[in-house]
């Protein structure tokens, strides 16, 4: 791979990242960089580990999941470097963001994610947070890995029913008793 590819693979990553306001997942960058033909899995996997190495991008692991958010230095090259972007690039990046903003914020709005404890259960943290709040976080100990990765895997459909059910049922007013 020569080096002007590998610049122009970071700077879509950066420029990705300047856009949205939460961390976009290893899955949604390969997604569109990968599915619109700009480079290989390999070759973006590289620009990534680069990025992180150079401390332009960090990146956090929640559920085997990698989550990437641009750091002020990241900010800073993309000011620098963003006219080497095409316009063709910036737009097909922004329509991809409005044609996947749903589906691109449930990922980051809601977290589910599971850890062993000493006692041989697991410890699960279910937790819905918007514009970097924490809304709600529920932790909860469970007696086996299966239970543990069942609740993961509901908390997107479920999430907002468990949030409106324990509103109703911990908030009351004085009124209603």
């Amino acid at each position: 791979m020569n080096s002007n590819g590998l610049i122009l693979y970071k700077l879509i990553i950066l420029y990705m990242l300047d856009r949205v306001d939460f961390p976009l997942t290893n899955a949604r960058l390969s997604q569109f960089i990968i599915d619109r033909g700009y480079t290989t899995y390999f070759n973006l996997q590289e620009a990534i580990h680069q990025l992180v190495d150079d401390g332009f991008i960090t990146s956090t692991m929640i559920r085997n999941t990698s989550r990437y958010q641009s750091t002020p230095e990241g900010r800073e090259a993309l000011a620098f470097f963003e006219n080497k972007l095409s316009e063709g690039i910036k737009q097909d990046i922004l329509n991809f963001f409005s044609e996947e903003k749903i589906n691109l914020k449930n990922e980051v709005e809601l977290m589910a994610d599971y850890y062993p404890t000493p006692r041989g259960e697991y410890t699960v943290i279910c937790a819905i947070n918007d514009r970097g709040d924490t809304v709600l976080e529920l932790k909860m100990n469970v007696t086996s890995k299966d239970q543990a990765i069942a609740i993961c895997d509901a908390w997107p459909e479920k999430s907002t029913t468990t949030y409106q059910y324990l509103l109703k049922n911990l908030w009351f007013e004085e009124s209603d008793s």
